[in-house]
């Protein structure tokens, strides 16, 4: 697993001394441990991710290379990430780290900011107690690369009951019912990386064998109820080299198409949704897993993203009472 984020970059450090003019709340503070600064962010009050990302980068900057790694992982909720003993139902979500900040310094993600809110969250599901457990993933292709959600899944997977990936997207909620394999876009990364796939030349990443697409498993028909300010989508469109665009009715449809942007499209965000749909599929499980795309939010826009927080809270809620 690679989470070193590579200090030496000019690119790093540059948009790390720039938001300290542009950001009025990010402070130099402190060093503390990764899994502390985890801790004082990930809380249900929480409504702004960017705190945690900036104030990540700034202790960062401040730590020897050898250092950054176990902080990085812990202050990502990635070694914390454990249930309570009187648990019945083990719910993981993930979210990202903002991103494009290069258009926008600003930007938050609500994705990153779902999984703040909702860390360590018990419900009750019937006479069941739930607890959800979330980590918040880099935008970074070499994590992927390294197999970083791979890693983090593998020995947990078996032990969950349902697994949720967030991250923004489009204008209304899409449920993104097939992954595809490959990347397909020229959107860099948070390091300024491009993955080097195209739509007319989309490329398979270092993913474990598998076909090139997969299909979401949570609940969709309870989800496509939820009703608020945005309309919810269980979105079957999908992109092949040999037929173009189309929406799907089913996963056999797909065979032997070769996959340019799957419903998620042909970035990170449907990318972690097949990683861990291949990885369950690969242990041979039953287990509902899928992907949230939530509306888009340009730079950072307070009202709009509690509007965005409640409704993605409520998709979520929807699926976990739906198990058993």
């Amino acid at each position: 697993m690679s989470l070193d984020t590579g200090f030496d970059s000019a690119i790093e450090m540059a948009r790390l001394a720039k938001a300290f003019v542009e950001l009025p709340e990010l402070t130099r503070g402190d060093v503390c441990d990764g899994a502390a600064l985890w801790g004082r962010h990930a809380m249900p009050a929480q409504d702004d991710d960017r705190r945690l990302y900036w104030q990540r980068l700034v202790n960062l900057s401040q730590l020897a290379p050898v250092d950054r790694p176990a902080f990085e992982a812990a202050s990502r909720g990635l070694t914390s990430f454990a249930f309570s003993s009187d648990v019945d139902l083990k719910i993981a979500i993930t979210g990202f780290d903002p991103f494009h900040l290069d258009d926008h310094l600003a930007q938050g993600n609500p994705s990153g900011l779902i999984a703040l809110q909702l860390h360590g969250r018990r419900l009750t599901v019937r006479d069941l107690v739930a607890e959800i457990q979330c980590i918040v993933v880099p935008v970074r292709y070499r994590d992927f690369d390294d197999h970083l959600i791979e890693n983090f899944f593998a020995p947990r997977l078996a032990n969950l009951d349902m697994v949720i990936t967030v991250s923004m997207g489009r204008d209304g909620f899409d449920l993104e019912r097939f992954p595809g394999r490959r990347r397909s876009v020229t959107t860099p990364d948070n390091e300024n990386r491009k993955a080097g796939g195209t739509p007319e030349v989309p490329i398979v990443p270092d993913v474990p064998d598998g076909p090139e697409f997969v299909e979401f498993s949570l609940p969709v028909d309870v989800m496509c109820g939820v009703t608020g300010d945005f309309l919810v989508t269980d979105n079957r469109v999908i992109t092949t080299l040999e037929d173009g665009e189309m929406t799907v009715g089913n996963i056999q449809q797909l065979e032997n198409k070769t996959s340019v942007f799957g419903s998620g499209g042909g970035y990170l965000s449907n990318e972690i949704s097949y990683r861990v749909l291949r990885l369950a599929q690969s242990m041979d499980l039953d287990l509902p897993v899928g992907h949230i795309h939530t509306p888009s939010m340009q730079g950072f826009d307070q009202a709009l993203l509690k509007r965005v927080s409640s409704q993605t809270q409520a998709l979520i809620f929807t699926a976990i009472k739906s198990l058993r």
